[in-house]
């Protein structure tokens, strides 16, 4: 009987949460029948079945994290027929190999990475090419594992080198070093270092009672990539933000004449469809904000397209997919692209290539009636734009005559190795300058 095995869904996964279960024992199902809903670092995933049969046992209950490459559920097929007890055991053997070849699930050159378990656990059914030798079946010690050069997926080499920690130096219960390893080690660094700049005191104080109310939560899934990405961001780009105050009345007028326009009907029109195509516009005088840095090549990278992140608050955590080629889509097209991103961010169903390989995002914290924030930014960007309430206020204007009128604040933080000041305040004012006055973007 084939054993489904949790695979890496293509963004370098190393382990995922049971978040519900589709199917339950004795249902019969198809290939490619959805057997259960995963959350992985980025979103949440549907598995397909590669195997039509009968589901004869749930391996791994709701709610609990799993390594890849851990069974997790049993399907009869018709490869359990009982021919021979040798056929047999050969069916069960190649299912699994049969699985890598699923639609959407790339077959891996490196062997799945699996906490240390104190339960015995059944070995891998997959044929060595070559039968060890009785020195390679020692195992080796932990001195031996980290002075030779440490293998590690390139997700946690990136970590790595943000976090400025060499790998051979990071101990590990395997054959690679998984970022579990690579945080608890960043912990230990930071712990010891927190210990040696305290002064020691003469009395030892007991540690506070924890209060009775307390609530412990698990960081995992989304929440556990976006802590891990903010503080790799936060210690490897210098960040610089500036602000600007602006009346963007005519902004909320227009967007008024959008909602009524026929080629808008049965979308979402919001000011953040004018703030997007702000940004674009804006993009084409300082391309410096739709960059990266490649530190291996010492070069800034120029982006061709603009791929805009929109932040999105999820009940998981915040998620930030991005519109493909925002830079070249009409104000129709862009408004359509920014209710399915929404739409399916909120129900947590944003897919992990999705959320790659955006260059530039916009976070609306006035959405939560707040004035302005310094925003962090998305890993390998150059620029992130916070945008505050929109609010009637008080306002001067060119007439020296106080009016209400519809005000907001603009916040962009950016990376000051790939913008200098005077490119990020550009920036920042002509997106400013078309808010204020839409019709100005006929200039850009």
């Amino acid at each position: 009987m084939p054993h489904f095995k949790l695979p890496d869904v293509g963004e370098g996964l190393t382990e995922a949460e049971i978040i519900s279960w589709k199917v339950a024992v004795g249902d019969v199902v198809k290939v490619n029948d959805v057997l259960v809903d995963i959350e992985t670092a980025k979103s949440i995933v549907e598995l397909p079945s590669p195997f039509a049969g009968e589901i004869t046992e749930l391996l791994v209950a709701e709610g609990e994290t799993v390594q890849v490459g851990t069974p997790i559920v049993g399907i009869g097929t018709t490869a359990d027929a009982p021919a021979s007890s040798d056929q047999g055991d050969v069916a069960a053997e190649k299912a699994p190999e049969r699985q890598a070849m699923l639609v959407g699930y790339g077959p891996s050159s490196e062997v799945p990475t699996r906490r240390r378990r104190t339960h015995a656990r059944t070995e891998s059914t997959a044929p060595a090419p070559v039968e060890p030798s009785a020195e390679e079946l020692v195992e080796p010690s932990l001195e031996a594992r980290v002075t030779t050069r440490p293998m590690a997926r390139p997700p946690v080499r990136k970590l790595a080198k943000d976090l400025g920690i060499d790998l051979a130096s990071v101990p590990t219960s395997g054959e690679i070093v998984t970022r579990a390893d690579l945080e608890a080690f960043a912990r230990s660094q930071s712990e010891a270092e927190s210990a040696a700049a305290t002064p020691s005191a003469s009395v030892t104080t007991p540690p506070a009672a924890s209060d009775a109310g307390d609530v412990r939560v698990p960081i995992k899934g989304v929440r556990k990539m976006t802590a891990q990405a903010m503080v790799a961001s936060a210690f490897t780009a210098p960040h610089v933000t500036e602000w600007v105050t602006v009346d963007v009345s005519e902004t909320v007028q227009l967007v008024e004449s959008l909602r009524a326009d026929r080629a808008f009907a049965g979308l979402k029109v919001s000011p953040t469809v004018v703030i997007a195509k702000a940004v674009c516009l804006a993009m084409r005088r300082t391309p410096e904000l739709n960059s990266s840095w490649d530190e291996p090549a010492q070069e800034i990278v120029l982006k061709g397209s603009v791929n805009l992140g929109i932040a999105a608050a999820t009940d998981r955590g915040l998620v930030v997919p991005n519109i493909r080629s925002a830079d070249t889509l009409t104000m129709p097209e862009l408004a359509a692209a920014l209710t399915d991103l929404t739409d399916t961010a909120r129900s947590g169903r944003t897919q992990p290539a999705q959320m790659s390989g955006g260059t530039f995002t916009i976070t609306n914290v006035g959405v939560f009636g707040v004035d302005g924030g310094t925003p962090i930014l998305n890993p390998g960007e150059a620029g992130i734009l916070c945008v505050g309430a929109i609010a009637r206020r008080p306002w001067v204007t060119a007439n020296d005559t106080i009016e209400p009128r519809w005000v907001t604040t603009l916040a962009l933080s950016f990376d000051h190795r790939l913008v200098d000041g005077q490119q990020g305040s550009v920036f920042l004012a002509d997106v400013a300058r078309i808010l204020r006055d839409p019709a100005s973007a006929m200039s850009f």
